[in-house]
């Protein structure tokens, strides 16, 4: 009897710990949706409505004018979330307007990696990329490079601040937290 208690309990731990296993992988899927950055290009149509199609560089300051309804923040917006945006905002002049909106270009999510690496340059972001990553999309460190003394240089609300990267701890398999995510703008020091 005590065994089948005891495999019972460890069945529904199992199942526990998948269900949390899948809320965190949907969570963190979410949290990679692409936001349209400045530079980017996007295209705006409107079914039926030849005066409404266009492609649109989106302008330093995140914003961008359209016909009818003037300017658009795309600040920390989807793709998705300015086709609502407009839609919304059409309805005023069509009915029920039917707005598609794709990602032409991306010219704005860049990482740049510069120091002691083989290929120093700037880097799209097309997919989520963490620092090794980066490193291997610069060709790798030069030969006397400070591999611990690596930093990101991040600016987040006007405010530049620096994160440490140990590359050979990572390499080692220990301390992996250092290998985050890069943003848009992220600066790889490689000194």
């Amino acid at each position: 009897m005590k065994n089948v208690v005891r495999n019972f309990l460890v069945l529904l731990l199992l199942s526990l710990a998948s269900v949390a296993s899948f809320a965190a992988n949907e969570q963190e899927s979410n949290s990679y949706i692409y936001k349209i950055q400045p530079g980017d290009i996007i295209s705006i149509a409107v079914w039926k409505e030849e005066d409404l199609q266009s492609d649109v560089l989106i302008r330093p300051d995140s914003a961008f004018s359209f016909p009818l309804i003037g300017e658009i923040s795309t600040k920390n917006k989807s793709v998705a979330d300015i086709k609502k945006e407009i839609a919304n905002k059409l309805e005023k002049f069509i009915p029920q307007p039917d707005v598609s909106v794709s990602l032409r270009q991306i010219n704005g999510n860049k990482i740049y990696v510069i120091g002691k690496v083989n290929r120093p340059g700037e880097f799209a972001l097309t997919k989520p990329l963490d620092v090794m990553q980066a490193l291997s999309l610069a060709g790798g460190t030069a030969t006397f490079a400070e591999l611990d003394d690596i930093i990101i240089l991040r600016r987040e609300n006007g405010t530049q601040h620096a994160i440490p990267f140990d590359y050979p701890e990572v390499e080692r398999g220990s301390k992996l937290e250092q290998n985050i995510i890069l943003l848009s703008g992220d600066v790889v020091v490689v000194p």
